[in-house]
């Protein structure tokens, strides 16, 4: 049973019978024991199992809902949401990380255009003043769910055109598509305008990803800052001992 599995309420703590809920499900999602797109039961359910009014679970759920832990789907119902992990050992695109996790990717595009380099971008790319660039702004959605904010700058002879880029950046870059990359994170908290793009709270948690890439003849063919949401997306880096 669902109870046994997850957890019972601890009675003698005193604490409100919805936050006694939401810590049991809060240890279950963390600890594994419900996993990634793992269907809850019923609100009647859980209600029925817990010996406890439905408006308590409603008041739990919504809680670990606005935590990002918990995800309501429209006809179908509460499931744990899925946190992406991306590896930091392999280069791959949004759109190769989504589809290997069995998710569907989509952008929705905020701009794109040509212009000529900034000096921020003059020199992460190694480019001289005038050169002339793409730039593409998107939001990065998985499965409908906001995931990211990309704007990435490009050199105009790295691509065939604007119009040349779908869903995959990397793809369009055929032959010049990066070998190496380096890649500079940071902890930032998202702005009223970035918040209000992804549909989350301002103020919320992000990680900045500040990504060149370089083509195999060693050119630089990309300068991307991304600002992915701290709640949906787990950052791996697997380390080695040097020996020596």
């Amino acid at each position: 049973m669902f109870v046994e599995r997850v957890g019972r309420l601890d009675t003698k703590g005193g604490a409100p019978l919805y936050l006694q809920l939401q810590r049991v499900l809060r240890s279950a999602i963390e600890s594994h024991v419900l996993t990634p797109d793992e269907a809850l039961p019923p609100e009647r359910e859980l209600a029925d199992a817990y010996k406890i009014s439905r408006v308590t679970v409603r008041k739990a759920l919504d809680g670990l809902v606005h935590a990002r832990l918990l995800t309501r789907r429209q006809g179908a119902g509460t499931f744990v949401a899925a946190r992406v992990e991306k590896n930091f050992a392999t280069i791959s695109s949004f759109t190769e990380d989504m589809l290997s996790r069995g998710r569907e990717p989509h952008s929705e595009w905020l701009s794109r255009s040509e212009g000529t380099v900034m000096p921020e971008e003059a020199l992460a790319l190694g480019l001289g003043p005038g050169s002339p660039v793409y730039r593409l702004s998107r939001i990065r959605y998985a499965d409908g769910e906001s995931m990211a904010l990309e704007h990435a700058t490009v050199p105009k002879n790295a691509l065939e055109s604007l119009e040349s880029v779908g869903d995959s950046l990397y793809d369009a870059l055929g032959k010049s598509r990066p070998v190496r990359v380096l890649q500079r994170l940071r902890a930032v908290l998202f702005t009223p305008d970035q918040a209000q793009l992804l549909k989350i709270e301002a103020g919320s948690a992000g990680l900045e990803i500040e990504r060149r890439g370089f083509a195999a003849d060693g050119r630089t063919v990309e300068f991307t800052k991304s600002y992915y949401r701290g709640d949906a997306y787990d950052f791996v880096a697997e380390l080695n001992v040097a020996r020596g």
